[in-house]
């Protein structure tokens, strides 16, 4: 037998049999309570979108929020806030810091 008759016949031995088998399986022990819970009804939907801006006001001077407002100085949102007296304003946190009156 020659060399040449040789690698043909082997290289289609090695294809034929060698065929990688797909499965349906998990891989993965997260991949598997992913199908668990999708197969029992309790997925969660993932249809909840997070991120976007959601206080009104320009995000980079967003130091004070009241009422999902931003203001970049304490006296403007204090002004905001209708407080009686500037004295009774109440600031508290902090990024953006939440205003009210006491």
């Amino acid at each position: 037998m020659s060399l040449r008759s040789f690698l043909p016949l082997l290289a289609v031995v090695t294809l034929g049999c060698g065929g990688a088998k797909v499965s349906d399986e998990p891989t993965t022990a997260k991949e598997k309570q992913r199908r668990e819970a999708r197969a029992n009804g309790e997925d969660g939907g993932g249809t909840k979108t997070w991120g976007g801006w959601r206080y009104k006001g320009d995000r980079n001077a967003c130091f004070y929020s009241l009422n999902g407002r931003c203001f970049k100085t304490e006296n403007s949102a204090c002004q905001a806030a209708r407080c009686a007296k500037p004295k009774k304003c109440n600031v508290s946190g902090g990024g953006p810091a939440l205003v009210s009156c006491k």
